[in-house]
């Protein structure tokens, strides 16, 4: 006899949001997904709000924990499209190195900050996760960004925004515990 393995009847599936708040029906966020879809997001009990925000590659520090979406070149350096500096409070989200769907083909790196140092096509840092090491190159075109916490009445429409892991619902709507958005204009750069 084999012994089967079954999910809860509970088990959801997780959705990426990468949009523009639309509008706002009562507790609901109408979203414009980046593919057109529109999307209906609710935040659960006690959500985070977090506004990302511009940084510069100069408050990049040894020892602190950053991401990275970009694209792996020939020589297995990651060309940074974007860096962002978690706060302490943050630090180990999503550690490692994998796929990401920001283009395709493009990767996420998450790691401690070993050294940065200078070269002809710009920094480069070299970042150490649990199970490797990665060295990434920021160019001038890399967006550099850090989060702080944000407020919910910031989130209005034409805000631009980035969900990590919104669960389905049984309606079909999506659901949060946080939401991370672009202040002033800015779109989350992953």
């Amino acid at each position: 006899m084999s012994i089967g393995i079954a999910l809860p009847a509970s088990a959801q599936e997780t959705v990426r949001i990468r949009g523009t708040i639309e509008r706002i029906d009562g507790p609901v966020y109408v979203v414009k997904n980046r593919d057109g879809a529109e999307l209906k997001l609710t935040v659960t009990d006690n959500p985070l709000f977090v506004a990302i925000v511009p940084a510069k590659m100069a408050d990049i520090k040894q020892g602190m924990f950053v991401g990275s979406a970009g694209m792996m070149q020939a020589d297995g350096v990651q060309k940074a499209i974007e860096v962002h500096i978690f706060p302490e409070s943050m630090r180990g989200t999503g550690e490692g190195h994998y796929d990401w769907d920001l283009m395709p083909k493009s990767k996420m790196t998450n790691a401690n900050v070993e050294q940065a140092v200078s070269s002809v096509d710009g920094q480069v840092l070299s970042v150490k996760y649990k199970d490797g090491e990665k060295k990434l190159l920021v160019t001038p075109e890399t967006i550099v960004v850090t989060y702080e916490i944000g407020k919910k009445e910031e989130v209005q429409p034409g805000t631009k925004i980035f969900v990590a892991a919104a669960k389905k619902q049984p309606d079909g709507t999506l659901q949060a515990p946080r939401i991370t958005y672009g202040r002033n204009g800015q779109a989350p750069a992953f």
